[in-house]
């Protein structure tokens, strides 16, 4: 949290290339339909290798990922050691409770920019050739035996602006009846 105990950004991140981690930046520009201008899965349809293999033209709904920091601090108790970015994130988070926001929670990032939440990452087998044993580390099973994704949560971009490190972060959620998050 910030002093004030806000929420805020922590990091900003992107990649030209399909790689696991991306590069952290002084700042990233957030396109309305489109995502991360300069990121490899920028544009209003799917941009995931393994979808884009299978012929998929559906709508990006992962034009922005976003990973609280906390999950870092848990990691490292866990024996990892995770910076921003590495994970695949465009945005770091501290004190959003991502994994708990409805499915439509807008997050006002800055200034302008304003992204809705889609869903939760899935993790996948990358993160074990990043670190061993990672992706088994963003599991868990809750009491009734559900899985529990960890990873972060994805987004489309509802408003332009740019995004900065300490920016802060306005949390709206959706009207009407919430739906949980489920992984896209």
């Amino acid at each position: 949290m910030s002093p004030t105990g806000a929420p805020f950004v922590t990091s900003v991140s992107r990649s030209k290339r399909h790689a696991f981690s991306k590069n952290r930046q002084l700042s990233i520009r957030l396109v309305k339909g489109l995502g991360v201008e300069g990121d490899a899965h920028y544009g209003a349809t799917v941009k995931h290798r393994s979808r884009v293999a299978r012929g998929s033209t559906s709508p990006n709904l992962r034009q922005v990922h976003l990973i609280h920091a906390e999950l870092f601090a848990e990691l490292r108790a866990a024996g990892f050691e995770i910076a921003p970015g590495q994970m695949g994130e465009n945005v770091t988070t501290t004190g959003v409770p991502l994994l708990d926001l409805p499915q439509g929670t807008r997050l006002l990032l800055g200034k302008t920019a304003v992204v809705a939440l889609t869903g939760l990452r899935n993790p996948c087998i990358q993160m074990n050739r990043f670190q061993q044993g990672l992706m088994n580390a963003v599991l868990e099973h809750s009491a009734d035996g559900g899985l529990i994704r960890k990873s972060g949560v994805m987004a489309i971009v509802l408003a332009d602006g740019d995004v900065y490190p300490k920016d802060p972060i306005t949390i709206e959620l959706p009207s009407g009846p919430h739906e949980p998050l489920a992984p896209v």
